[in-house]
């Protein structure tokens, strides 16, 4: 008399397809390889910046015919003459000097203008603190803001990017070469989906989290402390949106990826998620000081993981938006899976051309 095997339960299942696939990832030379290069990466850039930022280029100012005998004598700077105070505004919003030392009724008979920050290496270097005044506020250094949104573009792109095509090709060979059909026998299509999203979001996390680690000895080691301060808070959050994003992302790829049965039709179904993965490193390289295109950037769900630490960073984030905009994240999440499970589930024993959305909808 035969027996039938025990059925194995949801939430082993699901923790059996995670190890496999955490597993064969780690078994996996290209990826180890991969991983490692872009710490290293992260790490050179971290210290060559730190190093590069002890030894700054020469200060530009710009000084008239009575100052300029105070500025010559100040080490590191590259002195422009001109004319009058008008001549100098024009120079510092068209940002060929970075500040200006003009004339004044005061003690001095000097002072200091700027256009967003007075460069502290000026306004210290001269015999005593003359009065500064600031055309435009910022909040933070513009060559560090960018960076910082380089940074935090290129981390998402690159993690989102390459779990969710690692995803999508996972589901795309099982399919392929039938082996889907065992694990669906043995498991339920949403516990194979679910163990497929933990999997590859646990080891995105890890690059995330070893990502941070590497940029705090980085910052450590080149004395930037008030970088790291600042860092801190933005990081945590960013850790946090990135890892219900992903999973938002992970539901949608292998979705998408059930829809097609060979590995050359992939790019049919994902592109549209590739380019939402995309638009965010674009939109904070270009808008990274665009207060509107930020505050947009950190409500969109697609977007949330950049936008909302960048904005936080630089101080124009009120300290209940990161909630709100997880809570946004995490109800588009939610909608995300159930809608990405039914598709999968109708899609991923249909072979042959690829089916279409209306009818992996309906099933």
């Amino acid at each position: 008399m035969s027996t039938s095997p025990a059925p194995i339960r949801e939430t082993n299942g699901i923790w059996l397809v995670a190890e496999r696939e955490i597993t064969s990832k780690l078994r996996s030379k290209a990826f180890m390889i991969s991983t490692g290069i872009l710490l290293l990466i992260a790490l050179a850039g971290i210290l060559i910046g730190g190093f590069v930022s002890k030894n700054p280029e020469a200060t530009k100012i710009a000084v008239t015919s009575e100052t300029a005998a105070v500025v010559e004598a100040l080490p590191n700077v590259a002195v422009t003459e001109v004319a009058d105070r008008d001549e100098a505004e024009s120079l510092l919003r068209s940002e060929d000097v970075e500040a200006a030392v003009i004339p004044h009724d005061g003690t001095l008979g000097y002072s200091v203008i700027a256009l967003r920050d007075a460069p502290s290496s000026i306004v210290m270097g001269l015999a005593e603190t003359p009065e500064v005044e600031i055309l435009e506020p910022a909040t933070t250094n513009p060559l560090l803001r960018y960076f910082i949104a380089l940074g935090f573009g290129i981390v998402f792109l690159m993690a989102a990017s390459t779990f969710g095509g690692t995803i999508a090709q996972s589901v795309v060979e099982e399919k392929q070469t039938r082996v889907v059909e065992l694990l669906i026998s043995a498991i339920p299509a949403r516990t194979l989906l679910a163990g497929k999203v933990i999997g590859n979001t646990v080891l995105a996390m890890a690059q995330i989290l070893a990502l941070a680690a590497i940029a705090t000895v980085g910052l450590i080691v080149t004395g930037q402390t008030e970088v790291l301060a600042t860092l801190g808070s933005p990081i945590i959050w960013f850790a946090v949106f990135f890892l219900f994003g992903f999973i938002l992302l992970a539901a949608l790829f292998a979705a998408a990826a059930s829809m097609v049965s060979r590995q050359e039709d992939i790019g049919a179904t994902t592109t549209p998620l590739t380019l939402l993965v995309m638009a965010p490193y674009f939109l904070v390289i270009f808008f990274n000081d665009n207060p509107l295109v930020l505050g947009i950037m950190s409500y969109v769900p697609f977007s949330a993981p950049v936008g909302m630490p960048m904005r936080l960073f630089v101080g124009e984030a009120q300290w209940w938006e990161p909630i709100v905009s997880l809570l946004i994240l995490l109800g588009t999440c939610v909608a995300a899976i159930a809608i990405g499970a039914k598709i999968y589930e109708n899609s991923l024993l249909r072979m042959g051309s690829r089916v279409k959305l209306k009818e992996a909808l309906r099933g």
